[in-house]
């Protein structure tokens, strides 16, 4: 849900309505106002609701903030990938929410890392964070899927994968994208799940573009 507020958000959902079951709520919405009024809102129509909040602060308060969502309704909540901070979300998430893991945005490249002062490349920085998450009892993580097939080798299989950065189209880098892969691509590779944002939100017929990645999503998994 990349939009700017929660009635642009409500009247998207209608205009979707069984195409799309799963909806992701972000920072924008939090901001916006009445973000729990739509996320009981999505509830009330059977829809699950991803809490992409990315809790980055000290452990203690990124473990008092999973720990006041737990019992809202959301499936999951995601936390950034340092130690602490995913030990801290895993102890209080309850039985019901499932925390995701960021490993690396896949808004950043190599020249951002560059920047960020990390030497290792991409890969590697996913595969070491990945590997820390399931250790600190998170239930999975968000992940290119250009990095998804090293994730399904080297960690547990109990971990979820969340690709972001999905271009239906083709796989050139757009907006504020950069490390992007096809929905088929995504799951070939062993994703376990998808977020498709802009090119439903901006197509001429959402719910026809929504229908057309399922299609695409179900074509890949009997084949796989």
């Amino acid at each position: 849900m990349d939009v700017a507020d929660c009635d642009q958000a409500r009247a998207l959902a209608d205009e979707l309505g069984d195409s799309v079951v799963f909806y992701k709520l972000g920072l924008e919405l939090m901001m916006s106002g009445g973000y729990f009024e739509l996320l009981d809102w999505m509830l009330a129509r059977n829809k699950k609701v991803f809490a992409d909040l990315k809790f980055f602060d000290i452990p203690a308060t990124v473990g008092s903030a999973v720990r006041q969502l737990k019992d809202r309704g959301a499936s999951c909540v995601t936390v950034h990938g340092n130690q602490s901070i995913m030990e801290a979300a895993a102890e209080n998430k309850g039985d019901n929410l499932k925390v995701l893991a960021v490993t690396v945005l896949t808004s950043l490249d190599r020249g951002d890392l560059d920047d960020l002062g990390f030497e290792c490349d991409v890969g590697a920085l996913v595969l070491s964070r990945a590997r820390r998450a399931f250790e600190a009892g998170c239930d999975g993580v968000i992940s290119s899927g250009l990095e998804v097939p090293q994730l399904r080798e080297h960690v547990d299989a109990k971990l979820s994968v969340v690709t972001p950065g999905i271009r239906p189209v083709d796989n050139k880098p757009s907006g504020d994208q950069k490390r992007v892969v096809s929905v088929e691509q995504a799951f070939r590779n062993g994703a376990d799940h998808i977020v498709v944002g802009r090119p439903i939100r901006d197509a001429q017929s959402p719910r026809a573009a929504a229908e057309a990645i399922q299609t695409t999503i179900a074509t890949t998994m009997a084949e796989l």
